[in-house]
């Protein structure tokens, strides 16, 4: 037969001794089922390890989902990082703020750790440290109920003794009599003796073996029904203090995090600014005007006698002014054709022949008094030669002399006009461009208006077109250009 392995302070006797325990209790458990045997009950301790066990699942499922809730603290303190390393990668040196970027990221990241580690000092340590206590009474639980079991079985056997005393009284006493009739008279006293000393020792084993096991089953039996309501209890306390932590680390690290990050909107909104900006600094050519008093030098066109308009916003304001018709008196020979030509389309829409300020009526209030060769003259064409004309014109006003450099308009009727022509205008001003996609002026050139391809690309005071001289030569619009409206004038 193979000998049982004998571990360090383990003998042959201790492993009988708990073998045959275990049988005892398997035997015990197996009467109190079928009924054979009554089993002690403590229904109040019962209703103690049914709380122990629920607390102790509600305990495990929250150091679960702490430990994850840790885990995603982590994950976005990871993710929080890299995103603003990706902003970092891209803020360039020369932009707003460059340092104020690079602090914040790092507060950003220190505030994700600590938030990290005072979770983990003031939540899910003491966790654990509240979890640590539950395995050790649940060990006791379980010892306790095999106490029970080895009290209910000792309590059984004391029970059976005392109870077949009688009946193994009478077994003995017949075979006793049979031996003492058989025996010489000095044995039958010794054979009565040992009789009652075997059936005391029974009894007196059976009673130690019960008083041995109710202690033992009452000491842990006591402790436990100490521990277990006080635990119960316990768990409120430490439910509020676990969440009441938790909040106020969430509370500190938000606070914190939002100072952060309403630092850096203010510092993005100011590089904003800062692009909005430079790219209104870009586009100041077209809507700043020249310093032509003080810096002619940076001027955009020529000079001419009297000076070109700046460059306004509002270029309807600052137009040059049509110079109004001269005021002539012709003569008695003036012929009709010439007084025609002399009211011309520029000057027609500022004569009213209906208008009293035509003419300057005589002081006297009598008709009969009144020049009526002067009237004559002012109202009826007679016959003249050019040569008196001009002598007249140059006694009143002489009309300003176009510049040298006047490009002569072709016939509309015989040029197909470009598609979305507007109107043509005639340059007054010299201008030169700033852009590639302006159009450079001399003082006559004649310009053909167009749309503009998009009503988004068009700026105030602004036209654009192409020269009538360009497009006869090669009806092409790529030569179009936009330029200042007030140095121009509509024909």
């Amino acid at each position: 037969m193979a000998e049982l392995p004998m571990g360090k302070g383990v003998s042959a006797g201790r492993i009988a001794s708990n073998v045959q325990k275990k049988i005892t209790r398997a035997q015990e458990k197996v009467l109190q089922k079928l009924g054979k045997a009554d089993e002690t009950k403590d229904l109040a301790f019962e209703e103690g390890v049914i709380n122990f066990n629920k607390q102790l699942v509600e305990g495990t499922k929250l150091q679960k989902d702490l430990r994850a809730y840790l885990t995603a603290v982590k994950a976005m303190h990871e993710s929080s990082k890299h995103l603003y390393e990706c902003l970092d990668e891209m803020y360039e040196p020369d932009w707003y703020g460059r340092k104020d970027v690079d602090s914040l990221f790092e507060d950003s990241d220190l505030l994700w750790t600590d938030f990290h580690q005072k979770l983990v000092d003031h939540a899910l340590i003491s966790m654990d440290t509240y979890l640590g206590q539950f395995p050790d009474i649940r060990a006791r639980i379980a010892k306790r109920d095999r106490k029970l079991v080895d009290y209910d079985s000792a309590r059984h056997n004391y029970a059976a003794v005392n109870k077949g005393k009688k009946k193994e009284g009478i077994k003995i006493t017949k075979p006793a009599s049979l031996l003492e009739r058989a025996a010489p008279g000095w044995a039958q006293g010794i054979l009565s003796a040992h009789n009652v000393a075997q059936t005391s020792l029974s009894r007196s084993q059976a009673e130690e073996e019960l008083e041995r096991a109710q202690k033992v089953f009452e000491e842990i039996n006591i402790d436990l029904q100490e521990e277990l309501p006080s635990l119960w209890n316990s768990r409120v306390g430490f439910y509020v203090n676990t969440f009441q932590s938790m909040a106020g680390l969430e509370e500190k690290f938000h606070r914190e995090m939002g100072k952060i990050n309403l630092n850096l909107n203010d510092t993005l909104e100011k590089l904003e600014n800062q692009d909005m900006s430079r790219k209104t600094g870009s586009q100041g050519a077209r809507t700043s005007a020249p310093q032509t008093s003080e810096r002619t030098e940076d001027a955009n066109h020529t000079l001419s006698p009297g000076g070109p308009p700046a460059i306004p916003k509002s270029p309807s304001k600052l137009r040059p002014a049509v110079p109004p018709p001269p005021k002539v008196t012709p003569s008695k020979d003036l012929k009709q054709e010439s007084i025609i030509n002399l009211f011309g389309e520029a000057a027609t829409p500022d004569i009213s022949v209906t208008s009293p300020t035509q003419y300057e009526a005589p002081a006297t209030a009598n008709l009969l008094d009144m020049d009526l060769d002067s009237l004559q003259a002012a109202t009826t064409p007679v016959a003249q030669n050019w040569d008196s004309w001009e002598q007249a014109t140059e006694k009143t006003a002489a009309p300003e002399e176009p510049s040298a450099e006047v490009t002569p308009e072709a016939p509309a009727e015989s040029v197909e006009m470009p598609e979305g022509l507007l109107f043509k205008v005639k340059a007054m001003h010299d201008y030169n461009a700033n852009d590639c996609d302006e159009l450079e002026l001399k003082a006559g050139d004649v310009v053909l208006v167009v749309t503009y391809e998009s009503q988004d690309d068009q700026d105030e005071g602004w036209l654009v077109g192409v020269k009538e001289s360009d497009w006869i030569q090669s009806k092409d619009l790529g030569k179009k250009g936009v330029f200042p409206e007030n140095f121009t004038q509509r024909i």
